[in-house]
């Protein structure tokens, strides 16, 4: 009996359902999708390293999935409440059927199991189909081979679905068993009679709040936006705490201010429905001011996230091209300590190979090996002069690093090496000299410096800027553009050099490419070439008082790791991002519905005011519109100040555009937010229909 009950009270209210159940489905789909990346990918061929990285990832979205359960949770308790709501009447009229609380609380139940169940189907059917393009996307991610991929099926992302949903349904469960016993019959009767009271805050003190919030405001995008250099720790969690505290005192001055200044405009507020309309507006922005700070902020952090996935995943790719065009590199130095401070000593990677009865070069068809070197009287402070305090306020450790010398090199070095990397040379004059760079706080220091004639003296050899820019590149090949700054001057400058003069040898450098033909062979000559690598710099004898230092990176090891930062970001982006979207539409839509629930005899007594039917669809489509719109707005404000703090962090880690993610971005919180929007519009005038 309460099963057939539970049916038809499904069937009858499958409007208000929709957004529950389709907000259900979703949850379901993410949730099954990126808890099965590691079954749907078992069959693609890829190397161990890129395995492992998948195992990495899977871990990490397990992780994460235990705080998204916790939000999905959250959210089907809220949305509950909402139907519990919807249905006060029915309720009050199975109590005056004679009805028992407990009979009531089991079909709740009942009806609970059905629509769970149902949504735990039709989500796990969406999630299993989805989840093979995901096996398409992981595979273009990590380059690997779909020949031997199968449709596969991931038993125990279903089981962690099944098992985490019916958690969040038991505590739906039990939470309407709790509210249902605490009910009384008059309460219940007399639910759609009470309307939310419109409390009139003072003007004054809303216009006040709101100033003062907006200079708080402004004073948090300035430090994020503008002075990114002065920030720490400290200071970007003050700037988000003073951004969230003044998104609440927003809205709050807003709720208050809204109907007051629209009052205050008479042609527009006694036009058509606007009066009603506003005042609907006024009421529900007053009743959830708590709710839509943190729909505001979860939009932000979603924006933000969304940007940055679809950043570093596009920026990644092209930066393995871009800044990695050799296969292999390599630099050896030795020190000497003396009273505790290190001195380089010269240094030769082939004199420690030819100890081994070894040759670096057998491997590679094409090579440069030459020395980097260093001024004792040439560090950062000298060459930047005052701008050293610009970076000692930037950075703590520059403090330090002014006092570190600055590396050097020949320019027949450096041509060379271009020429290997397929870039341009330069030409040098006697007296001049050229410094390369890509870290761009550094660059805007030198180019700085460099707007007008800049001198230096090397070796005691005064020497003026080659030009008025930095050169934009690199030495030592990274995925990231984190080049500091390299000192290129003609050959005669070191050669006629001595080392009581200043000339130390920083380091010996290899730069080459592999003798291969195609990606197997690549990798298999690049195993022979690290484990001789390894084999000579990992057993050279120590001496007293002399240290050691060996670097290598090699395109192949960029590309992993380049692939597995931007799978990681971009996954769980995307993760956290679709389910903060979710819930935001979500919350926003229950929150209007039920509006409209307890506004029907407003819009019935409209209807006998002789007020058109269209009228009044245009009234719901504005209260849903500007409600939808609110947090949206602010929250995009806050994120154009967000990406610009994001902009300066990855700026040194990726190089890209930012526009193409940013459009991505849009289309997805168009797509998802935009689809919550049409469906509450449709659902809301579904509703007030229901009295015509």
């Amino acid at each position: 009996m309460l099963f057939k009950i539970s049916m038809s009270n499904i069937r009858k209210s499958m409007k208000d359902y929709a957004i529950y159940f389709f907000t259900l489905i979703i949850g379901v789909a993410v949730f099954y999708i990126f808890n099965a990346i590691e079954s749907q990918t078992a069959f693609l061929n890829m190397n161990e390293d890129r395995r492992e990285m998948i195992r990495f990832l899977t871990t990490a979205i397990s992780g994460v999935s235990v705080f998204v359960a916790i939000v999905l949770g959250l959210l089907i308790v809220y949305a509950s409440r909402f139907l519990m709501k919807r249905r006060n009447k029915e309720f009050a009229l199975y109590m005056m059927l004679g009805m028992s609380k407990w009979k009531i609380s089991a079909l709740l139940l009942c009806e609970t199991v059905i629509i769970g169940a149902g949504s735990l189907f039709v989500g796990l059917l969406i999630g299993v189909g989805l989840s093979q393009i995901m096996s398409a996307v992981v595979a273009n991610l990590f380059e690997a081979d779909m020949s031997n991929y199968r449709f596969t099926v991931s038993a125990s992302a279903i089981v962690k679905t099944v098992l985490y949903f019916g958690i969040m349904y038991v505590v739906v469960i039990i939470r309407s068993g709790f509210v249902i016993s605490r009910c009384r019959l008059i309460t219940l009767m007399n639910s759609g009679k009470r309307s939310e009271k419109i409390t009139m805050k003072n003007t004054w003190v809303c216009m006040i709040v709101f100033i003062l919030s907006a200079v708080v405001l402004s004073y948090a995008y300035y430090m994020v936006g503008w002075n990114q250099w002065n920030l720490n720790t400290d200071k970007i969690i003050t700037a988000i705490i003073m951004g969230a505290v003044a998104t609440f005192f927003i809205f709050w001055s807003v709720a208050g201010m809204l109907l007051r200044v629209i009052m205050s405009v008479k042609g527009v507020y006694h036009k058509g429905l606007n009066s009603f309309t506003f005042r609907q507006i006024s009421s529900k922005v007053n009743t959830t001011v708590a709710s839509m700070t943190v729909i505001c902020l979860m939009l932000f952090l979603t924006i933000c996230t969304l940007s940055t996935a679809f950043i570093i995943r596009n920026s990644m790719n092209e930066q393995i091209e871009k800044n990695f065009p050799i296969d292999f590199f390599a630099d050896y130095g030795k020190t000497e300590t003396i009273d505790g401070d290190e001195y380089p000593l010269y240094s030769s990677i082939d004199d420690e190979y030819s100890q081994k009865g070894l040759d670096i070069r057998d491997e590679f068809s094409e090579y440069h090996n030459f020395h980097v070197y260093y001024d004792r009287e040439f560090t950062l402070s000298i060459f930047i002069g005052d701008a050293i305090n610009d970076l000692n306020g930037y950075f703590e450790s520059f403090e330090s690093a002014g006092k570190s010398m600055e590396p050097i090199m020949k320019l027949s070095d450096y041509n060379a090496l271009m020429k290997l990397y397929g870039k341009k040379t330069i030409e040098l004059k006697e007296n001049e000299y050229a410094l390369c760079a890509s870290f761009e706080p550094m660059v805007d220091i030198y180019d700085r410096l460099f707007s007008d004639k800049h001198e230096i003296t090397l070796f005691g050899n005064t020497l003026a800027n080659h030009s008025h820019h930095t050169i934009k590149g690199y030495i030592a090949p990274k995925i990231q553009p984190i080049n500091t700054g390299m000192f290129i001057v003609p050959d005669s400058i070191i050669d006629e050099a001595k080392e009581d003069e200043g000339l130390l040898v920083a380091a010996d450098v290899f730069a080459g490419n592999y003798k291969s033909s195609d990606k197997k062979e690549t990798e298999k000559i690049e195993k022979e070439v690290l484990e001789k690598w390894k084999n000579v710099m990992g057993n050279i004898m120590g001496e007293e008082n002399v240290g050691y230092s060996y670097y290598t990176n090699t395109r192949i090891e960029a590309a992993n790791s380049a692939v597995g930062v931007s799978a990681l970001v971009t996954f769980l982006g995307l993760y956290i991002g679709f389910v903060f979207l979710v819930s935001c539409g979500a919350i926003l839509a229950l929150k209007e519905l039920s509006e409209s629930v307890d506004s029907m005899p407003r819009y019935t007594m409209l209807r006998k005011l002789g007020v058109e039917e269209k009228d009044i669809t245009k009234s719901i489509f504005l209260q849903t519109g500007i409600f939808f719109l609110l947090p949206l707005l602010l929250a995009c404000l806050h994120s154009y100040f967000g990406m610009r703090l994001g902009k300066f962090g990855l700026d040194m880690v990726v190089v890209g555009s930012f526009t193409k993610p940013m459009f991505f971005t849009a289309a997805v919180v168009v797509l998802i937010y935009g689809g919550y929007f049409l469906l509450t519009f449709f659902g809301s005038k579904s509703i007030v229909k229901e009295q015509k």
